[in-house]
């Protein structure tokens, strides 16, 4: 493959990865895999209401539980379980208390989807 750089497996510790930052509804990628991003981030309250015209989301609960809402339904998720939502669904994700949530999601993945305000993050920091 010339020309190209490969950059060596490593590990990542998600534990550690959550400890670097305080603030909630604000994703931080944590790795890559082909054209989509691992974030962590942590949430508490409600977030806006939204959908993704064009991605899937996938939500994996790392710690505490999460309420998706959909407009004719709730699901809870609690440690170790996860879902997807398909692109184009309306949904919005609700936390109690604190939640440590996995997202995978493709890189053009805009977290509010398709409503822009004040949790809208253009750019992700990179962890």
């Amino acid at each position: 493959m010339e020309g190209s750089v490969v950059v060596p497996p490593g590990k990542v510790t998600i534990a550690e990865k959550f400890a670097l930052f305080d603030e909630y509804w604000s994703p931080k990628i944590i790795g890559e895999i082909n054209d989509s991003y691992v974030e962590a981030v942590k949430v508490k309250g409600e977030f806006v209401w939204h959908r993704h015209e064009l991605e899937d989301e996938m939500f994996l609960v790392v710690r505490g539980s999460l309420r998706m809402q959909f407009r004719d339904r709730e699901i809870q998720l609690g440690e170790g379980e996860f879902i997807i939502v398909p692109r184009g669904i309306e949904h919005r994700p609700v936390a109690d208390e604190e939640a440590h949530i996995l997202l995978f999601e493709p890189k053009t993945t805009l977290n509010t989807g398709n409503v822009r305000n004040e949790r809208t993050r253009e750019q992700l920091e990179r962890l």
